[in-house]
């Protein structure tokens, strides 16, 4: 997924820009104890997809990696690792991708703001939604009967109607909400200014009371009955039960600042960020099982067996298989 972050003077990325400068006074320490270099970490594959790889979405035959610098959503064929299309885009896509109800859903941070759905058969826009993303590291997710999408600061949430494209509500949600993800009945919904994670019934609409994680939550997971939220003030992980709706842990993964992702697979939760590319975490015991820092990361999905890690500065996507060491 797309993040702030910063490479030279001015870096492209789906998500928006960060200096060098602000880049480099972030401290990113991570878990000394479990660290071993990023260039140790086996890979299936390394594609070379050039312009900035980043936010990433998986489908039953496909990974979709959305890149700004190309004003595009590039599709990858997981059987050959290799790129089978190059969808263009009438603005850079941001806040995530989706793949649900047979397309590929991408928000782009145009002006205005906007929602494409793109047809896997044809590799075309097929429409143009008049709604998109609230925040340039924001997100989106689809449920089993809607589509979910933050679209102002003030914290509106949009449950989309995929039949017919049209908003069939508008769910009021704490300000300074982003990214929402669905997961055990629920719409998750980080509150990067508020710290706190709000749950919102998919079949109703209700809005759930808002559960304290760590600070500056951004990018989240579900899986193994747990949703998972990266935090971005202080670069732990929390953990929360998805059916009491309660904190249960936090991790000290270290690796605070914008950018980032997390997902789960395997029995794993995994997060990325800049130069600490890949920290793995045992959801049984919320620990850092092992962690892999030098140059890479920004994006992270689990699928088709695989791990699909962006270095978006160097225009490369990994494919990670498991087991590692």
């Amino acid at each position: 997924m797309m993040r702030p972050k910063a490479a030279l003077l001015v870096l492209l990325t789906a998500a928006s820009s960060t200096s060098l400068a602000q880049e480099k006074t972030i401290v990113r320490r991570g878990v000394k104890a479990v660290q071993r270099s990023v260039s140790k970490l086996p890979r299936a594959a390394t594609l070379s997809l050039g312009g900035t790889p980043d936010w990433l979405a998986i489908s039953d035959d496909a990974v979709w990696v959305a890149n700004a610098k190309f004003k595009a959503v590039q599709r990858v064929n997981p059987k050959t690792n290799s790129l089978a299309a190059k969808i263009e885009l009438p603005a850079e896509p941001c806040s995530g991708l989706a793949f649900a109800f047979d397309t590929l859903w991408v928000p782009l941070c145009g002006k205005p703001a906007s929602l494409a759905r793109v047809d896997p058969r044809t590799n075309e826009i097929v429409a143009t939604l008049p709604f998109g993303p609230a925040d340039s590291e924001g997100g989106i997710t689809a449920s089993e009967d809607s589509v979910w999408l933050v679209t102002n600061e003030n914290g509106t949430l949009l449950r989309i109607d995929p039949q017919t494209n049209a908003v069939r509500q508008k769910i009021l949600i704490p300000s300074g909400s982003f990214n929402p993800l669905y997961g055990d009945g629920f719409v998750w919904v980080t509150g990067n200014k508020t710290s706190v994670l709000t749950p919102v019934n998919s079949r109703t609409g209700d809005v759930v009371p808002s559960i304290p994680v760590g600070p500056q939550p951004r990018f989240l997971a579900s899986g193994a009955g747990y949703i998972w939220t990266l935090n971005q003030g202080d670069g732990t992980i929390t953990r929360v039960n998805a059916r009491s709706r309660e904190a249960v842990g936090t991790v000290g993964a270290g690796i605070p600042g914008p950018g980032g992702d997390i997902c789960y697979g395997a029995g794993f939760a995994w997060a990325t960020i800049f130069d600490v590319p890949l920290t793995m975490v045992f959801a049984e015991s919320n620990e850092v099982l092992h962690q892999w820092v030098g140059p890479g990361g920004d994006a992270i999905r689990f699928g088709h067996g695989s791990l699909w890690l962006t270095d978006l500065r160097n225009g490369l996507l990994w494919r990670l298989d498991p087991p590692w060491p």
